[in-house]
């Protein structure tokens, strides 16, 4: 009974493909459309997540405040206001999983006939577990390393390929500002920051030595910045209040005087990105889905136009036996095919125009299993929706009256 219902409705559509292909091309642009916006906006989540991980989690970044003179405001990291010491005194705090004071800069890097301008990060070996930054090949420096201001260096990615090219830089002596340095160990790799910056464009020296012999210092012991991680991401707003308490006990700051530091929350930012993220992938998707309530508006109406033009049809199946539940479910058959055929039509052409955009656009695209599941089962049920009112029409209809229709 089923079979010959779909193959009537099949036959009904087939005297008017134009008009059924029009009608179908609705729901083909629809369900497109949300495919395309959602994988798009995925992969847009995606990228961002990875720039989160790439960071490092739960992470707080200290930076030291300004100086003013005669009028002219030096901005952060300015002022010499944050030392060593405070970061070993906030790697003691609890919840603090690792805390390293960073003194960065850049340099001309020399290998050779090769030269390469580069970050160079002053730092000790917490700043590696704060980073969760692992070191691929050869070995990370130590604490012996610092306190003797060694001559070593972890290098990144980028700059490994730009000094050495295929060559294995380990062991290898490099020259920073004519100074010799030997080539310690290699970073892993970790893309670009959530600011477009090349994270493996680095080298990390001991903090000890970017402070004597690469970049100089005048007040010894201080650091524009520290880097300090949270052991869980629940216990940040606390253990950022105990940072600025014991920061402001140790300067010195009296009740009512401002911060002489900048501390920043680099996972909530992060975070808020990621949110904005997804929320402008959800409107992305809500606005795309306004073509499916157009493609099943156009069933509805196409479908009323074939229950006025096949009255008469209605009525002759009526008279010779046909019932009510019949003619309802014939009709929508007739919009479930529209519908189902359309989605299919659409996930096509959605799936192979995200492929495109990844292409020739390089854009992170996604396509998960669940926003095709979710875009064709919102399709399918907005032409079962939109195609029920029609059929319910032609099955209520009187016989005489529809076989007296001209």
């Amino acid at each position: 009974m089923m079979l010959a219902m779909l193959g009537e409705a099949w036959r009904a559509m087939g005297t008017n493909r134009l008009r059924t292909f029009l009608t179908m091309l609705g729901m083909v642009i629809g369900v497109g459309a949300v495919v395309l916006m959602m994988a798009i906006g995925q992969g847009a989540q995606y990228a961002i997540k990875q720039s989160i991980s790439s960071m490092g989690s739960n992470l707080f970044i200290l930076l030291a405040g300004h100086t003013s003179s005669g009028g002219v405001r030096s901005g952060s990291g300015g002022a010499h206001t944050l030392t060593v010491d405070d970061a070993e005194a906030i790697a003691e705090l609890p919840g603090i999983q690792a805390a390293a004071p960073v003194h960065p800069g850049s340099a001309q890097v020399i290998y050779g006939p090769n030269n390469w301008n580069t970050a160079i990060i002053g730092t000790t070996p917490a700043y590696l577990d704060a980073r969760s930054w692992t070191v691929t090949s050869g070995s990370a420096f130590t604490d012996s390393d610092v306190r003797s201001a060694t001559r070593i260096a972890l290098i990144g990615k980028t700059a490994a390929e730009n000094l050495f090219g295929d060559e294995d830089p380990v062991g290898k002596t490099i020259r920073i500002r004519q100074s010799p340095f030997v080539i310690l160990g290699t970073l892993s790799v970790k893309g670009q920051s959530m600011d477009g910056r090349d994270q493996d464009d680095t080298l990390i020296i001991p903090l000890t030595t970017a402070q004597r012999q690469v970049f100089g210092t005048d007040f010894p012991g201080s650091v524009r910045m520290i880097m300090a991680q949270a052991t869980t991401q629940e216990i940040m707003p606390s253990v950022e209040k105990d940072m600025t308490a014991l920061l402001r006990q140790r300067h010195r700051l009296r009740e009512g005087m401002d911060n002489d530091f900048f501390l920043r929350n680099l996972t909530a930012v992060a975070n808020s990105a990621a949110e904005s993220t997804r929320i402008m992938s959800m409107l992305l998707g809500a606005i795309a889905s306004v073509s499916l309530l157009v493609g099943g508006i156009g069933i509805m109406n196409i479908m009323l136009v074939s229950v006025t033009e096949r009255t008469r049809e209605i009525g002759i199946r009526m008279a010779i036996g046909a019932r009510e539940r019949d003619i309802l479910m014939q009709f929508l058959l007739e919009a479930i095919i529209i519908s189902v055929v359309g989605c299919l039509i659409g996930l096509l052409l959605g799936i192979s125009g995200a492929l495109l955009v990844e292409m020739f656009t390089g854009t992170s695209v996604i396509i998960s299993f669940g926003s095709v599941a979710v875009a064709f089962g919102v399709a399918a049920t907005v032409g079962i929706f939109f195609g029920f009112y029609p059929a319910r029409k032609a099955a209520q209809l009187d016989p005489i009256e529809a076989l007296r229709y001209q």
